[in-house]
């Protein structure tokens, strides 16, 4: 095993460990999903129109790249966090790979997220959810939904680093949840005004929530190939990957500079 594996699994299973004895954030951001999937898709679910399908159908694409865009306020308060304590600067002072303590954590924020979206859909299939495009399509879903969070929580961990103040990092995650509302997570953006459609449909959120709907086989609310959309929503697929390879490429060595230079 490479050093870097060996420090960074060193990292995953401290955090792990962190999460077992703190479990109430976990519990807070994977059941919050569930909470409003049954407070939209039931009070207002009546009252909107989906293209092709039920409302609840619709939603729970939605939330699941919601949920994976949550990275963003989980990886910003811990980085925070161990920033503001001195974690981090006594991680620098040991002999270990300086990507091995962020890839550590953002690698531990996946693992939880892949294990806690399965109750959202469990309840998303009870609410009438349906993966029509059988396993090959969920897998591609789940694929995409997981590199979307570990980019997401790449960003969360440079805004992290720069705040490190976990009190401002709790604040400024809170506004996170709006980033979903600038999306077609909750609806389709057709009906949107010009400039705020635009806005929703180059939000990466949208490109994810729409290939899940794509690969699960579920009518999205902007089909590909839609000449009205923009391109990630006419390929979101290939929106989606794009994406997260674009933040991944863009954070992750922000994050490792960071990090190695915060404790000068």
């Amino acid at each position: 095993m490479s050093a870097v594996a060996y420090d960074s699994t060193a990292v995953l299973g401290r955090h792990l460990q962190r999460i077992r004895h703190s479990p109430g954030v976990v519990i807070l951001t994977q059941t919050m999903p569930i909470t409003m999937l049954l407070f939209f898709g039931y009070v207002f679910g009546s009252a909107l129109a989906t293209p092709g399908q039920e409302y609840r159908a619709y939603l729970v694409p939605g939330l699941l790249a919601a949920t994976a865009a949550g990275g963003i306020m989980t990886g910003m308060f811990q980085s925070a966090q161990d920033a503001q304590r001195g974690v981090m600067d006594r991680f620098r002072t040991m002999p270990m790979s300086r990507v091995a303590v962020p890839l550590g954590q953002t690698a531990a924020d996946v693992l939880t997220t892949a294990i806690g979206i399965v109750p959202l859909a469990l309840v998303g299939v009870a609410v009438g959810w349906r993966i029509e495009s059988g396993v090959p399509g969920a897998l591609g879903a789940f694929g995409l939904l997981l590199l979307f969070r570990f980019a997401t929580t790449w960003v969360g961990a440079y805004l992290g680093l720069l705040i490190r103040n976990e009190e401002i990092a709790g604040q400024l995650g809170s506004v996170t949840f709006v980033l979903p509302l600038l999306s077609n997570a909750y609806i389709p953006t057709e009906g949107l005004p010009g400039w705020l459609r635009v806005v929703a449909e180059w939000n990466p959120i949208s490109a994810v929530a729409a290939a899940v709907r794509e690969l699960c086989g579920n009518a999205p609310g902007n089909a590909p190939g839609n000449a009205d959309a923009a391109w990630p929503l006419a390929n979101p697929v290939a929106g989606a990957l794009l994406w997260g390879l674009v933040l991944l490429a863009v954070f992750v060595p922000l994050t490792v500079r960071r990090y190695t230079s915060s404790g000068a």
